[in-house]
């Protein structure tokens, strides 16, 4: 992926990974218009996205099951909009989006743990 495709002013690749759970979480709350969840992303800490990645992500989801969407037509002003709401599948895989994460938490706590012990134990000492 193009490192200006998914994100926009500073937006992290890694960010950009978080873009299915956080989109699953937003909609774990109830339905919601893509613009509102587009909105409500910055909530999680993940900033600004470009909405076509949004959209396009929503997309996916829904072709892979995770969300489901109808227009709403019944909007006092403008043109009818996608509402999107989460499947049951799409719960199920929030809750493995869930556990892999505390995983991943896991592995990097370690990580860290090892990589300050040492570096306080081993300075790196710089040749002249």
């Amino acid at each position: 992926m193009d490192r200006r495709e998914g994100h926009q002013r500073g937006c992290s690749r890694r960010t950009v990974r978080f873009l299915e759970p956080a989109l699953l979480l937003l909609l774990h709350h109830g339905p919601a218009h893509g613009y509102t969840l587009l909105e409500r992303l910055d909530s999680l800490g993940l900033g600004k996205f470009n909405p076509a990645v949004v959209y396009r992500t929503l997309r996916e989801m829904e072709d892979r099951g995770w969300v489901v969407s109808a227009w709403d037509r019944e909007q006092a002003q403008g043109p009818p909009r996608r509402v999107y709401r989460l499947t049951l599948l799409g719960d199920e895989v929030l809750r493995l989006w869930a556990q892999d994460l505390e995983e991943t938490r896991r592995i990097v706590e370690e990580f860290l743990r090892a990589y300050y012990q040492h570096i306080e134990a081993h300075p790196m000492e710089m040749e002249a």
